[in-house]
């Protein structure tokens, strides 16, 4: 693993604050100024094994479990859209495992399905706690897993998929989208996956297999012949060297900035999931551990999602206790082009510089006002950002303390006056702070 060695801090890479925002930011969703000094003091590695072991975060809060899970069946219930986006939200913003969601949104926009044809918010419930449980585990899992999902059989047509008259969406995403990567089928391969998925459909909002609408004939698909079912297919795209190369485009491209890794670095990573049965929990570890995570080239070095954007600042300033509102947090979150629950199309979210528009722009310009004047709670209450910027250490000026804890460049930041919430604005409308 050439490309993947261990990181130790050096007088080169240097053990410090900016790095500890950079793993927080773009790992957990940003941290509080507590998890920051921490982790500093405590070393790159120790702070790694606390994402990994879901034990980084100080202010979960009690029975988080039990009531996020009163908060999402309460949503599924309900017609609003809006309060299942805001329970995901609230996951976000306290979970004890913020990787665990940060992967969770990645295995959305992966397998994206969107609830403006599915209709059914119990469905998307369901989808996203699929997700959710196999996040860390043997993609193989997680494929199996989806394929019985009725969120995504109904997104991609499966109901219509039955013998003698196939419907190739599903065989086609599964293919372009979930495993191979376009250029690794054929046209012939897509027909022939689509005859091997017949019968397998939605009932009642459940899944089912309907053998009787199953095609059980001869099918040749990747140059081998069978009578080839949903289990069979599976198992015969896993073993395809593709599967593991779009996994690591994947991942590589959810933890690391544009450029960052080459092209042998990245089929090393796909050469470790081949070797670890596609193991996504330790392909993750083993990035997150890299001197490669760590590097200058790195920090700063992606366009901040817009989740990103949204929670980072809160956790930073302390914006939790009392929490904002998670519907007023869902509603800022699509105007800035992330509908959770609702990815654009079957490829999802683009992400990247397709994230700043003139519009999304605008809207993560007014979201740092509204932050500063107290309006993303409930009644509207101020963030106390002047106690906040009292523990600062005194070397360190009030826009220093602010922009190094946040994240964000500030080298030839000049405040206009000495008011954090006048310095939040002025940072986070400043081009940096669009870059984690």
């Amino acid at each position: 693993m050439q490309h993947w060695h261990l990181y130790k801090p050096d007088s080169s890479q240097p053990w410090n604050l900016a790095r500890v925002v950079h793993l927080h930011r773009r790992i957990a969703f940003g941290a509080t100024i507590a998890e920051q000094q921490r982790d500093l003091a405590e070393g790159p590695q120790t702070a790694v094994t606390r994402l990994l072991e879901r034990t980084a975060r100080q202010d979960t809060p009690t029975a988080f479990d039990e009531l996020a899970n009163v908060i999402g069946n309460a949503a599924a219930d309900s017609p609003n859209p809006d309060r299942l986006k805001a329970w995901w939200l609230y996951r976000c913003l306290f979970t004890p495992d913020p990787l665990q969601e940060r992967l969770t949104l990645m295995w959305h926009n992966h397998f994206a399905t969107s609830n403006l044809k599915v209709g059914n918010l119990y469905q998307m419930k369901q989808q996203n706690e699929t997700l959710r449980k196999h996040a860390r585990a043997k993609f193989g899992d997680m494929l199996h897993a989806m394929l019985r999902d009725p969120a995504l059989l109904v997104w991609l047509d499966a109901p219509s998929n039955r013998k003698g008259h196939p419907n190739e969406n599903l065989a086609r995403e599964l293919m372009e989208l979930f495993t191979l990567g376009v250029g690794n089928y054929t046209e012939t391969d897509v027909k022939e996956v689509a005859r091997s998925l017949t019968g397998w459909t939605v009932r009642k909002g459940r899944f089912e297999n309907r053998t009787d609408q199953h095609d059980d004939g001869e099918k040749t698909i990747l140059g081998q012949t069978s009578s080839f079912n949903t289990k069979h297919i599976v198992d015969l795209l896993l073993k395809q060297s593709a599967v593991s190369k779009r996994l690591a485009w994947r991942l590589t491209s959810e933890f690391f900035g544009e450029g960052v890794v080459c092209d042998e670095a990245e089929a090393e990573l796909a050469a470790l999931l081949r070797d670890n049965a596609l193991n996504i929990g330790e392909t993750v570890e083993t990035m997150l551990r890299s001197r490669l995570f760590f590097s200058d080239a790195n920090i700063n070095s992606r366009i901040c999602d817009p989740v990103s954007f949204l929670i980072g600042p809160l956790r930073t300033l302390g914006i939790t206790s009392p929490p904002p509102s998670t519907l007023l947090l869902a509603d800022w979150l699509r105007r800035m082009g992330q509908d959770l629950f609702y990815p654009p199309n079957v490829g999802g979210w683009n992400g990247g510089r397709s994230w700043l528009s003139t519009r999304t722009v605008i809207a993560r310009t007014n979201y740092a006002a509204a932050l500063v004047k107290g309006q993303l709670r409930s009644p509207s209450q101020a963030p106390q950002l002047t106690d906040l910027c009292a523990a600062k250490a005194d070397r360190l000026t009030t826009a220093e303390f602010l922009a190094t804890s946040l994240g964000i460049r500030s080298d030839d930041f000049t405040p206009t006056n000495d008011s954090p919430e006048d310095i939040v604005v002025s940072l986070m409308t400043r081009p940096e702070a669009h870059l984690h």
